[in-house]
């Protein structure tokens, strides 16, 4: 199973605005960080907000920052929310479904067994667990837009 991009930096976005608490976060910032499109990360932002994951402020000086505390964002619940309809085959939805085994395969029954699974685990998860070596990952964050920075301006000279 793989997740989309949209997933990974939505939930890279919520980490971020976690490590810096009530600071409003310009998408730049978090685009930098990580080394990632702004417009793909603002996509995500724009729908964190919406589910109230996020606060957007908008404006010159705006930015977004948690809308709710890290303990109370479960992992598993964001990604249901960015993933949509999680079909791991073509079984999983009767509308689209051309399988002649349908209702006598245990391949789905598997697969809907390993995807209950995944997401039990990913429920157990909030993001102040993904945090808790806050000053780590922000050393990392800041070296990698460091990198980034040099890597730029290198390019521009």
């Amino acid at each position: 199973m793989r997740l989309t991009a949209y997933t990974n930096y939505a939930l890279r976005t919520l980490m971020f605005c976690a490590l810096h608490p009530g600071q409003l976060v310009r998408m730049e910032d978090v685009s930098d960080a990580y080394g990632i499109s702004r417009a793909h990360l603002l996509k995500a932002a724009r729908q964190l907000g919406q589910l109230g994951y996020l606060e957007n402020v908008r404006g010159r000086s705006g930015g977004v920052r948690l809308g709710r505390t890290p303990d109370e964002i479960v992992i598993g619940e964001v990604v249901r929310h960015t993933e949509g309809d999680l079909e791991l085959v073509e079984c999983f939805n009767p509308e689209s479904n051309t399988c002649p085994l349908i209702g006598v395969c245990k391949l789905s029954v598997l697969f809907r067994a390993g995807l209950k699974a995944f997401f039990a685990e990913l429920d157990k998860v909030t993001l102040a667990d993904m945090i808790a070596d806050g000053p780590v990952l922000i050393e990392r964050l800041m070296a990698n837009q460091a990198t980034q920075q040099a890597m730029q301006s290198a390019g521009h000279d």
